[in-house]
This record gives structure tokens, C-alpha cells and sequence, in this order.
């Protein structure tokens, strides 16, 4: 006891040397750790473990790139009542009514008639001068109605008429299996002969319904008159699918498709 008495200060100080002495041998030691610490903190920051993608899911923008090269077909006519709003007209009567409903575009074109030109060989006549062919001819398109009666005119071979030049006779010249004609207004050939002649539609008439005003219209040329509640139209041109109006008091037109039902 007497001896830790004398000497306590110097076992002290022996154990803080220890101490100290450890930590300093410690402290390098602490050091390095905290060092590989902050380098693998560094390296795990700076160049981390990327995941491999996985197959990325393109449906939703394929969709939409489909949808953008699809043409889309957008629809402003008569069903539209936008940007097309459906016309309301006065009837003859002061009803309102659709437009639909009146005017040309209530009209029904219920039958269509060809108008011919027709070129037939009548007769063969036999003179001094040679062979002359009489010739029929009948133009049911003529906008004249002296005109559309069937006319006999004589041709020669390479003549002209007002029609057709015959340009060719074939088989015997008094009597002829066929004469060849070229149509002055197309240069089309074509052949006629005693049994068979030629013809071609030229025109067309055309019969007509209004139902609003229980009108009916039969056998109307090109340039013919009609009118619907009350507004006058002329009929400019017919072929075999429609025909074309003009109103009289604005040139307007209006076509009306033939509706092959319509006359039943």
C-alpha cells in the first residue's frame, strides 16, 4: 500500500501514456477506414450499378403514330348542321318547310328517253352519171321541231353532206352489201346497209315529278321551262344519269340525279 502511496502519480501517468499511445497507434488506423469509406461512397455516387433496360412497352406511342398517319375523313356536307345548317323556304302556300323539301331539289326525274340520230339506205338509184344512194336521215335531238322528221337526201361516193361523206361502197355499186359513212361531227366511221341502219343517242328528253305541288312533267327538252313554288328554272342539260336547272332569276344551278324507282 505504501508503495501505490508514493508512487500513484507515476501509474497514472504510466496508463494516460498507454492510452495515448493507443490511440495513436488507432488514429492511422481510423483513418484508412474513414478513407476506403468516403472512396467507396465516392465510387458508389459517381459511377453506380446501372439495372439492364428491360424490352421497353411501345404499344401506347405506336398507337398514336397510327392514329396521326391514318387519314381522317371529316364529313361538312348535308349531314352536318354546323357547318352546313339545313335551309328552311317559304312554300307556295306560306308553309315553312326544309329545303329540302322544295325546289328543284325536291323535284324526281322519273324517266329518261334517248333521242337517236338515225341514218338508214332506203334505196339505190341507178343513172347514167353512176349509182346514188338515197339516204335517210332523222335527228330526234334537233333543237328545230321541223327538223326531227325523218329527211331522204342522196350521196356518192366521197360527197359530203350535212351529216356524214360516204366514203366507201362495198360489194356490187347497184348493190351494195354496205356503205361506209363518216359522221361529219366525230369523223366516226360506220356502215349501213338495206337491213340494218345505224343509230346513236344524240340527246335525251326527260319526265319530271314535283310532289309538293302535284306537278308532272313528260317528254322536256334541253332548254324547256319548269318551275317550283313559284321560281322559274331552265332545263340546261340531260344525259343519262341526271339533268342540270338554271334558275331564270339568279343562273343557279341545280342538278337532280335520275332515280330509276322514281316512276313506279
Amino acid at each position: 500500500m505504501d508503495f501505490l502511496k508514493k508512487h500513484y502519480e507515476k501509474l497514472i501517468l504510466g496508463l494516460v501514456l498507454v492510452g495515448l499511445a493507443g490511440a495513436a497507434g488507432y488514429l492511422p488506423i481510423k483513418v484508412n477506414a474513414d478513407r476506403q469509406a468516403a472512396e467507396q461512397e465516392r465510387t458508389t455516387l459517381t459511377q453506380p450499378k446501372v439495372k439492364e433496360l428491360t424490352n421497353l412497352d411501345l404499344s401506347l406511342p405506336d398507337s398514336a403514330l397510327k392514329r396521326v398517319a391514318a387519314a381522317t375523313a371529316l364529313d361538312f356536307s348535308s349531314p352536318n348542321k354546323v357547318f352546313n345548317p339545313m335551309p328552311w323556304q317559304k312554300a307556295a302556300d306560306g308553309q315553312i318547310i326544309p329545303g329540302t323539301k322544295v325546289g328543284p331539289s325536291a323535284a324526281v326525274v322519273t324517266n329518261l328517253n334517248a333521242l337517236y340520230l338515225r341514218l338508214t339506205l332506203d334505196s339505190v338509184s341507178v343513172t347514167d352519171g353512176g349509182c346514188r344512194y338515197v339516204i335517210g336521215v332523222q335527228k330526234e335531238a334537233a333543237a328545230n321541231a321541223a327538223q326531227r322528221a325523218k329527211k331522204q337526201t342522196y350521196a356518192s361516193l366521197n360527197t359530203k353532206s350535212d351529216v356524214f361523206t360516204l366514203v366507201e361502197v362495198k360489194g356490187k355499186a347497184e348493190d351494195p352489201t354496205q356503205l361506209v359513212l363518216e359522221l361529219n361531227d366525230t369523223g366516226e366511221r360506220v356502215g349501213i346497209s338495206k337491213e340494218k341502219g345505224f343509230s346513236r343517242a344524240d340527246g335525251y328528253t326527260v319526265d319530271l315529278r314535283y310532289e309538293p305541288e302535284k306537278k308532272v312533267w313528260t317528254g322536256k327538252r334541253v332548254g324547256a321551262a319548269v318551275s317550283f313554288n313559284g321560281e322559274e328554272y331552265n332545263i340546261v342539260a340531260i344525259n343519262q344519269n341526271e339533268i342540270v336547272l338554271s334558275a331564270k332569276s339568279n343562273q343557279k344551278k341545280w342538278t337532280i340525279k335520275a332515280n330509276p324507282n322514281a316512276g313506279s
